[in-house]
C-alpha cells in the first residue's frame, strides 16, 4: 500500500507537467484511500502538498515574465479570503458531504478533459476586476473546502473570462493556486485543532517531493507523447475514481432523508 501511495505522489505531478492541470485534484483521493488519512486531515494535507507544487512550478513562470501580477491581485486575493471560508466551513460541513461536492468536481474536471474549452492566445475583451474578482472568490471557496487548486477552472476562467493569454494563464493560476492553498491551509490548521486531529507533517514533505519530481518527468515527456490522447485516458480515469467516490457516499446522504 505504501509504494502504491508513492506512485500515487509521483502520479500528481507527472499529470500537472503533461496536462497543466488535473494533478491537484487526485491528491485527496491518493491520501484518503491509499495512505488511509482522515478525509479532513486530506483535504488539510491536499492544501499543503499542492500549494508547494504550484509554488515550485510557478517560479519558471515568473523567470520569464509569464506571470500576469495584475489578475493575481485581482483572482488571487479574493481567492485567498475565499479559501479561508471554505476551509472555516470545513468545520461544520460533514466529511461526506465534502467528498460528495470533491467527486461531483472530479465528474466536471473529466468533462473539461472529454470535451475541453476551446483556450487560444487569441485577444480577448477582459472583464470587470469585480467580477475577475468574484470568480476568484468562488473558486477560493471550492479550495478551502475540499483541498483542490482548481487549475481547471482558474485557466479557463483567466482565458475566457479574463482575457488572457494560454501561456499567461497558466503561470498565473500556478501563483493563484499557491495563494490559496496557502490562507486555506493557515484555517485548516484551527479545524484540525478544533477537531483534535494532527497532520502528518513527514508525509505531505514526502508526497511535495514526489510531486515536484513527477512535475519535471511529466514536463519532459510532454512533446513526446499525444496530448489529446493522455487527457482522454485521464478524464476516464476521474470519471471511475468520481463514481467511486460517489457510489461510497450517496447512501450516506440517503440516510439523512431514510
Amino acid at each position: 500500500m505504501v509504494i502504491w501511495a508513492w506512485l500515487g505522489a509521483l502520479l500528481i505531478g507527472v499529470s500537472l507537467g503533461l496536462l497543466g492541470s488535473g494533478g491537484s485534484i487526485l491528491t485527496v483521493p491518493v491520501l484518503v484511500y491509499l495512505v488511509g488519512q482522515d478525509e479532513k486531515v486530506a483535504f488539510a494535507s491536499s492544501l499543503a502538498i499542492v500549494g508547494l507544487i504550484s509554488l515550485v512550478s510557478a517560479v519558471g513562470y515568473a523567470k520569464r515574465n509569464q506571470v500576469d501580477w495584475r489578475n493575481v491581485v485581482w483572482f488571487g486575493v479574493p481567492g485567498m479570503v475565499g479559501a479561508v471560508f471554505g476551509a472555516y466551513a470545513a468545520r461544520y460541513v460533514p466529511s461526506w458531504v465534502q467528498m460528495l461536492v470533491f467527486s461531483l468536481l472530479l465528474l466536471v474536471a473529466a468533462t473539461l478533459m472529454f470535451r475541453p474549452v476551446r483556450l487560444t492566445d487569441e485577444p480577448h475583451v477582459p472583464r470587470a476586476f469585480w467580477q475577475v474578482g468574484l470568480d476568484g472568490l468562488l473558486v477560493g471557496c471550492i479550495t478551502g473546502l475540499v483541498g483542490v487548486g482548481g487549475g481547471f477552472l482558474i485557466i479557463p476562467a483567466l482565458v475566457l473570462l479574463g482575457g488572457m493569454s494560454m501561456t499567461m494563464a497558466v503561470g498565473t493560476s500556478l501563483v493563484i493556486i499557491a495563494m490559496k492553498s496557502a490562507s486555506g491551509f493557515w484555517e485548516y490548521l484551527h479545524v484540525l485543532d478544533a477537531l483534535q486531529l494532527s497532520l502528518d507533517w513527514g508525509l505531505i514533505a514526502i508526497f511535495s517531493l514526489l510531486g515536484i519530481a513527477g512535475g519535471f518527468v511529466g514536463q519532459k515527456l510532454n512533446d513526446r507523447l499525444p496530448q489529446q490522447l493522455l487527457r482522454r485516458l485521464f478524464a476516464v480515469f476521474l470519471l471511475l475514481m468520481g463514481s467511486f467516490i460517489l457510489w461510497r457516499n450517496v447512501p450516506k446522504l440517503m440516510g439523512v432523508f431514510a
